[in-house]
């Protein structure tokens, strides 16, 4: 069966900038067979140009832009296809800015149609703008639901849903969240797979390492969904989930040699389950907005004290 390959990249491909054990066979794999694949990132910061550029200095030179797709080219989508004619006020980095630009979706600090919320460019004076336009009726739109997003084996940093979260609270309003576990990610992700292999591949399948977005979307896409364990999930966390991954893999090295020859490999899991690995500290708090019990519930505005 032909195969298109939906990637993650922190925890799959490098953490902080270095890359995995077996990420470069595995991504030569891929380009040597005619194996379509696609990263796709909910972090809206870089644009697919700087995303080439990062993995060429790790070691992987021949990616080129269209190797990527990240949530803020999925926020352009969206706004693109479902109100063409809108207008934006925008909290985040370049990747989020260019993405809308090149969509000719315009910025407009007076009476946007959308506040729109990514990674970084978050100021005192921004935020209180968006909460102002929001007040007047523009809708909160966030490029994904990560609360947090790790940086290296003990170092985080804020995400787009955190500062959706803070206008949630100072506004009262629900934001929408793209990005994955979002099925509108996976279904552009899954358009643009087919459009490299010219609409000819019979299964997709999705490699990452989070749970609740990776696994999550594919499962609820139905695509195939394997997790590796080199990123931000443990072994002993996988069974708290009710949805569960199609393969559990200790990195992307365990199906490299598949990919070669084209057979799938007689083992379905890695052996990792045999290495004795031991319990790791959890950190405490919702990684994903998606996690609030009550997602589809209107929120009650705060009181302005307690």
């Amino acid at each position: 069966m032909k195969t298109g390959y939906m990637i993650d990249m922190d925890g799959v491909i490098y953490r902080e900038n270095h890359l995995i054990d077996g990420a470069i066979d595995f991504v030569e794999a891929l380009a040597a067979s005619g194996t379509p694949f696609l990263f796709v990132t909910n972090n809206s910061a870089p644009t697919p140009e700087d995303l080439a550029v990062r993995l060429k200095h790790l070691g992987m030179p021949y990616l080129s832009p269209r190797h990527f797709y990240t949530s803020a080219l999925n926020t352009a989508d969206f706004l693109s296809e479902t109100h063409p004619a809108c207008t934006v006020f925008v909290i985040g980095e370049g990747g989020l800015l260019t993405a809308l630009h090149e969509h000719r979706i315009a910025n407009d600090g007076i009476h946007p149609s959308y506040v729109v919320v990514g990674e970084g460019g978050a100021t005192t004076e921004k935020l209180a703008k968006a909460h102002e336009c929001v007040e007047r009726g523009a809708r909160l739109l966030a490029t994904n639901p990560d609360n947090w997003c790790p940086v290296s084996s003990d170092k985080t940093r804020p995400g787009a849903g955190a500062l959706a979260a803070f206008l949630e609270a100072s506004t009262g309003r629900r934001a929408y969240y793209l990005g994955k576990p979002n099925g509108y990610m996976f279904h552009q992700a899954r358009r643009k797979l087919l459009e490299a292999a010219r609409g000819a591949l019979d299964q997709f399948v999705m490699i990452g390492d989070t749970m609740e977005t990776d696994i999550r979307g594919a499962i609820e896409a139905g695509m195939q969904a394997f997790l590796v364990l080199s990123g931000s999930t443990q072994l002993q966390n996988v069974g708290d989930y009710v949805y569960q991954p199609t393969r559990i893999l200790e990195s992307v090295a365990d199906i490299v040699e598949e990919i070669r020859t084209g057979k799938p490999s007689d083992r379905l899991d890695s052996p990792v389950f045999g290495n004795g690995n031991g319990p790791r500290e959890k950190r405490h708090g919702n990684r994903f907005r998606t996690d609030h019990p009550s997602w589809d519930k209107p929120r009650p505005r705060p009181a302005m004290t307690k």
